[in-house]
């Protein structure tokens, strides 16, 4: 048996696979990738002869017989997969059927649509002394969330939060924010298709407005919003400065200037 490798593609940007994983996609003698996601310009690095398909359409067993499949066939296989596999990317619904198959497999980690919007609008998800924070989540739709998840929960710690598959769910967003004790004027980032070439937005907005701007620009779906005490601080006047820079914090590369 072949072994296959789960990797990620990156939030849509063909340039922003790994090097690790366009190594692989070269060498794979098969590739399941996801198209309603992943750009397929990341199949470009493909072999020639390689068997190229497209889960879209596909269920779950339906995906992992394929990738079974083609591991008896080949050396190589790579589930390609949008941004990150280890988020919402159902690699361990993937991985249980391999091993009873006794298909060997590894991850390949990718860059996260959270981090490409956050590149998009040149913002930080974290400040000295306003967060240290970064809370990745959904808002809870047809999947329930685990109890001590919600959103409004979670918004009370005022950190960052990066919302994915929630898009049409804005309308929430905003009842949970206010629930957790955010304003109506502080300010929301919504990014749909971050790195994707000539298809990027960058939404900037209220929690009270947000909802509005996204349906004028007709974002629907592929965005993720962050909700963040960051965003802005571009444009503050007084910033805290990070110790690691600072001329009179010492540390082990560099001795306090006196």
């Amino acid at each position: 048996m072949g072994k296959v490798w789960f990797v990620g593609a990156g939030p849509g940007d063909p340039e922003l696979i790994t090097v690790k994983g366009q190594r692989l996609l070269r060498e794979a003698g098969a590739i399941l990738y996801a198209g309603s996601l992943v750009s397929e310009a990341c199949t470009l690095w493909a072999g020639e002869g390689c068997d190229i398909a497209d889960s879209k359409g596909m269920t779950l067993e339906d995906i992992t017989a394929w990738l079974i499949e083609k591991a008896a066939q080949h050396d190589t296989v790579i589930r390609l997969q949008t941004g990150d596999p280890s988020l919402y990317g159902a690699l361990i619904e993937m991985l249980q059927p391999l091993d009873a198959a006794g298909v060997e497999s590894e991850v390949v980690a990718g860059v996260s649509s959270a981090f490409a919007s956050m590149a998009a609008a040149s913002e930080s998800m974290t400040l000295p002394e306003v967060t240290q924070t970064v809370i990745l989540t959904r808002v809870e739709g047809r999947t329930p969330m685990p109890e001590g998840e919600s959103l409004r929960e979670l918004a009370q710690h005022k950190t960052t939060i990066c919302m994915f598959l929630s898009i049409t769910l804005l309308h929430k967003v905003r009842e949970e924010l206010l629930a957790a004790g955010w304003a109506d004027d502080d300010k929301i980032l919504v990014v749909q298709k971050a790195s994707w070439p000539g298809e990027e937005k960058v939404v900037y907005g209220t929690i009270a407005n947000i909802r509005e701007k996204c349906r004028s620009e007709k974002i629907a779906a592929q965005a993720m919003i962050v909700a963040s005490p960051t965003l802005g601080a571009r444009d503050w006047q007084e910033l805290k400065k990070s110790k690691l820079y600072d001329a009179s914090f010492t540390h082990r590369f560099r001795k306090a200037e006196v």
